[in-house]
Order: structure tokens, then sequence, then C-alpha cells
């Protein structure tokens, strides 16, 4: 199985369960390995036929930019589903940082793995 790596996207959102949260946006750092088969997509050079990273990464803004969770863990599950969804990924493995959010560390998040790793096409 391949795939496609989107890192450090950066995306504005708000989150966080408290008060002062609720009226700021937050800048998210988020890491997807999306499994797919590029092979067709490399025999032919189409885009059309493997994971287009520049729209799953608009798709990525967009669902922060129209969502707000108190919870990364929560941000994390809804947008794994939509990305599945929408784009037919069998297998994802996605890490959500939220930078400056404990201090005297760098950031805090989670990492989730959602789907199954198996051969395609």
């Amino acid at each position: 199985m391949d795939k496609v790596l989107i890192e450090a996207l950066e995306v504005d959102t708000v989150i966080g369960v408290y008060e002062w949260e609720r009226t700021i946006t937050q800048t998210l750092s988020l890491d997807l390995l999306l499994a797919t088969d590029i092979r067709a997509a490399a025999e032919d050079d189409d885009l059309s036929k493997t994971l287009d990273y520049d729209a799953i990464s608009r798709r990525i803004g967009t669902f922060a930019k129209e969502n707000d969770f108190e919870l990364v863990e929560t941000f994390a599950e809804r947008l794994a589903a939509m990305l599945r969804d929408e784009f037919s990924i069998p297998w994802l493995r996605l890490t959500i940082r939220k930078p400056g959010a404990v201090p005297n560390a760098r950031a805090v998040g989670v990492m989730i793995e959602r789907g199954s790793l198996v051969e395609v096409g």
C-alpha cells in the first residue's frame, strides 16, 4: 500500500474548552498519511487517479473554518471520518498538534489511525 503525505499543514479554527479559547481562533498543525495505490496515476501521469493533496488540504482548511470543537480529539475523529468518506481513503494516520497549549511543551495533540491497510488494485 502506498501513502500520500501531507506534513505540517496549518489550519486556523476555534478549539478549546476554556471560555477565552471559544472567542479566538488558534492554529493547529496536521500531519497526514493517506493510503492509496499510486500505480495507475504514475503509469499515466494522471492526477485524477490518485489522492489530490491540494484538494484534500483545501478541504481540511474549509472543515476547520466551518467547525469548532472543544477537544482536539473531536476535531480529529470528525476530520478523519469526513476525509475517508469524501476522498474514499481506506486508511489514514492523522496527527494534530496544538502549539502553545501547555506551558513548557512545544505542542500537545493526538495521533489516530482509522481504516484498514489492505492492498488496493
